[in-house]
Order: structure tokens, then C-alpha cells, then sequence
């Protein structure tokens, strides 16, 4: 990943928790509710820890959460939650950065395993997560099913949102899976734009990765409340468990 903070620096993390639907009323208790149980009485590692949307309210359910991120900015607004003082967190790429003791389950939301935009690094985070994992442990990752299917004929740019108040598209490069989220708001007159690099990323490549970590596939949903994945599902929570 980039330097320290990367892109999502204190500009980003001023406005995050408002910016995605992700925050809304009942769209964190159904993740919490598998994470808790996987977790089953033992810690939990979360990779992208971020401004704490998963890690405050699974450690309200009694699981003790540890974080990685490598945005200070991010870390900062979950520090200024309640009980986020509590929960530790090492500053660090998590595709690399090791953290003392081992976990029962790890886990890696809201797309977060594209900001890994190389092939080599996805891989190096499944085996830093096998390496964090007890016998028996779970790798969670929730991620989008890449949408080149709704691309328009011969383009490689996909609207994604539309408003007065914003733009937000996606170009996808399908010979490197490269993809580049843009993003343009509009206020007082005015707009403002930013990029961000992504990797999208297959279920089945997803698999073979944990494979060479030493994981299995143990479950596929097609969401948190653990709804069928099928070929028309848009997105996907997977369980890999480590071999014992």
C-alpha cells in the first residue's frame, strides 16, 4: 500500500463515517453477528481497522480486537469514540505488519482487500493473516464481485453514482485487473476530484490464495446475513479456515 495515510489521510477520515451507506442504521449488526461467532471466545484481528465501523461494536460484544491500519488519521476518529482508547491497533500496511499473539478470526471488509493493488501484496495478506491465525482459525473477507458485465459495450469507464452533489466512476484496465475509483463533489460553486487505485479481484483467485497461505474455503455468502451466492450476486463474505 502507499506511505503512511496513504489516501485516506484527515481530509478522508473527517467525512468517512457520512460518506457510504455502510454506516446506516442495521448495515454493521449482521457482520458483527458472524464475526462474534467465528470469533467463539477468542480475539480477532482486523485488517483496515479504519474509524472502528466493526471493531467497537464487536468488542461491545465482549471480543477483544486488535487493528492494523496505516492511516494515523483514520486511528484517530476511532481513538475518539467511546471505548476506542481500549482497542489496540499497530500503524502498518496489513499485508505485512506482524502483531504479538494469535487470533481466532481475521477479517478484512467493505472491499478492502482491492486497496492491495497488486497480485503479490493480496497474496503476502493471506499469508500474514495464516501466520496471525490459530489452528483452526477463520479469514473473513467481504468484497464486490468486479462488475465488468455492467460495462458498456467497448468501454472500460462504469458510473457508478450520479447526483448534483457528486460524481463517482470507475475505469477498470481487465489486462492488469487494475481499477481506479474517481470521485467528484460539488459545493459553494465549486468541485473537487480525487482518485484512488484499486485491484479487483475473483472469488476463485481469492480461493487459490488462501490455499497458498494454508487455508480452505468453509463458507461463501452472498452477504453478512449469510444469503446464497449465486451468479447474481454483486458482492460475497468468505470464510477460509486455517488447516489445523
Amino acid at each position: 500500500m502507499d506511505d503512511e495515510d496513504g489516501y485516506f489521510g484527515e481530509r478522508v477520515a473527517a467525512t468517512y463515517d457520512g460518506s457510504t451507506g455502510v454506516f446506516a442504521p442495521g448495515a454493521v449488526e449482521p457482520a458483527v453477528d458472524v464475526l462474534a461467532e467465528l470469533a467463539g471466545g477468542g480475539r480477532a484481528l482486523e485488517l483496515g481497522i479504519g474509524t472502528g465501523r466493526i471493531a467497537l461494536p464487536l468488542a461491545r460484544r465482549g471480543v477483544p480486537v486488535h487493528g492494523i491500519d496505516l492511516s494515523r488519521a483514520m486511528v484517530a476518529r476511532m481513538r475518539a469514540k467511546p471505548g476506542g482508547e481500549e482497542i489496540g491497533v499497530t500503524i502498518g500496511d496489513f499485508a505485512t505488519a506482524r502483531v504479538d499473539g494469535t487470533f481466532s478470526v481475521a477479517y478484512l471488509v467493505f472491499n478492502t482487500i482491492m486497496n492491495l493493488t497488486t497480485q503479490e501484496a493480496q497474496v503476502a495478506c493471506f499469508g500474514n493473516v495464516a501466520a496471525h491465525l490459530e489452528p483452526g482459525g477463520c479469514f473473513v473477507i467481504e468484497v464486490r464481485v468486479p462488475e465488468l458485465r455492467r460495462l458498456p459495450p467497448g468501454q472500460n469507464v462504469l458510473p457508478w453514482r450520479v447526483s448534483p452533489e457528486e460524481w463517482v466512476f470507475y475505469t477498470y484496465d481487465t489486462a492488469t485487473q487494475a481499477m481506479r475509483g474517481n470521485y467528484v463533489s460539488f459545493a459553494n460553486g465549486g468541485g473537487e476530484y480525487s482518485t484512488i487505485p484499486f485491484r479487483y479481484v475473483w472469488p476463485a483467485e481469492l480461493d487459490l490464495m488462501a490455499q497458498l497461505a494454508g487455508m480452505r474455503l468453509r463458507e461463501r455468502y452472498g452477504g453478512w446475513k449469510r444469503e446464497p451466492f449465486t451468479s447474481e450476486s454483486t458482492h460475497h463474505v468468505s470464510v477460509w479456515e486455517k488447516s489445523a
